[in-house]
């Protein structure tokens, strides 16, 4: 998602009120963009509280600023900053984090962002964005880059199987028809379940549906999903976040807040490092029981 995020950016930054800011992050990725913007481009160092704060200033007269960095070093070592400088005051600062969930792999839990869109949704007017798929980018940097106060972006890899075709952007859209509940997934990982589940029969897979916008009271389910969950009463939600604040929460009161009764949930997260050891992302999600294999298994489950 990176390059084409340099690519909608570079676009994107005709507009002159535009200002990059990174945290010494971008090498051998983003120098077009740097080309493009010319001193409007500040690379901030390994200073990204400052940055945040720089960037809070910004917005105040009315330049649109974005920051860039690895999200654990977005949304952790600046939470202050981010509360404080810019949602407190409503600024539509956007901030993109590189490497959402597991992303930086053997890099270990300094490099790993498990709990971020909970701990800032948690924060007044922050929307999140977690394009699914590289094609989403484009759309993600217009809205992002137009709403109208702090906004986080969490990149990630795009992950859709081979021969598939990703439908136009919307915040919900479902992947996959099922008559075995209603499967909702956050972001990239939407793209090993597509694969995993697409080969199932109908009957025992539920309808797939991805998610890119939370919190969900922003952009509510759409019809056909809530219509299908009040029909089969089954929930399962997919994410590479913390139970905690996740999606899985927020989709559970959402249910109760609108008056769906669900007889059978399942919820598949990130559960730290259950075996103590470190890899790829890949390795950390099958410790955690997102990968393919388990996704497909707890939906056949969620069928039964």
């Amino acid at each position: 998602m990176r390059d084409e995020l340099c690519r909608q950016l570079v676009v994107r930054s005709v507009n002159s009120r535009m200002v990059f800011l990174t945290g010494d992050l971008g090498f051998m990725a983003l120098e077009p963009l740097q080309e493009a913007m010319g001193e409007r481009f500040v690379n901030c160092g390994v200073a990204e509280q400052n940055m945040i704060t720089v960037a809070a200033a910004l917005s105040f007269e009315g330049l649109e600023p974005w920051t860039y960095t690895i999200a654990p070093f977005c949304y952790a070592r600046a939470f202050e900053q981010i509360r404080n400088d810019i949602c407190i005051h409503g600024l539509p600062v956007k901030l993109l984090a590189n490497g959402g969930g597991y992303g930086y792999g053997v890099m270990g839990p300094t490099h790993h962002a498990l709990e971020d869109y909970g701990i800032l949704l948690t924060l007044p007017k922050m929307k999140v964005f977690v394009p699914a798929f590289t094609e989403d980018v484009k759309d993600t940097v217009a809205q992002a880059g137009d709403f109208q106060g702090p906004a986080y972006i969490r990149l990630g890899r795009g992950e859709k199987p081979a021969d598939s075709v990703v439908p136009g952007y919307a915040p919900w859209r479902r992947l996959l028809e099922g008559d075995a509940g209603v499967m909702v997934v956050v972001g990239p990982l939407v793209g090993p379940a597509w694969g995993a589940l697409r080969d199932l029969d109908s009957s025992e897979r539920p309808a797939l549906w991805v998610v890119t916008e939370l919190p969900i009271e922003a952009n509510p389910p759409p019809a056909e999903l809530l219509e299908a969950l009040e029909r089969t009463r089954r929930l399962m939600v997919v994410e590479e976040h913390v139970a905690q604040g996740g999606c899985g929460q927020q989709m559970c009161h959402w249910a109760m807040k609108s008056g769906i009764g669900i007889d059978r949930f399942r919820h598949l997260f990130a559960r730290g490092y259950p075996s103590g050891t470190y890899g790829s992302q890949n390795f950390l999600r099958l410790q955690s029981g997102l990968d393919p294999q388990n996704i497909a298994n707890d939906a056949k489950a969620l069928a039964r």
